[in-house]
């Protein structure tokens, strides 16, 4: 079964994205893709020699990245508060 169903996907869009009809925000990707992260890592702590999730894991981590740092240039409060909520960092 899918770590992310429409349900669970639908209700991080609608408390990072403003509603669930916006999947265009950046708080909204950069929650879904932790959300993920978050599975896969978990996944991974189990099956330690898989490989090709640990090559889409790393990926995933890449794409968060460059989505927070293209928000903190852009919006520097936002980006505080994300990783608050969030909890990526200290």
């Amino acid at each position: 079964m899918s770590a992310l169903t429409s349900e669970k996907k639908a209700r991080i869009f609608s408390e990072f994205g403003g509603n669930e009809k916006n999947t265009g925000s950046i708080e909204a990707q950069i929650a879904l893709l932790t959300e993920r992260i978050n599975h896969i890592s978990s996944h991974l702590q189990q099956n330690k020699k898989d490989f090709s999730t640990h090559r889409g894991l790393m990926k995933s981590v890449g794409k968060r990245k460059t989505l927070l740092t293209y928000l903190s240039k852009t919006n520097l409060m936002g980006y505080r508060a994300l990783i608050e909520k969030l909890g990526l960092r200290k």
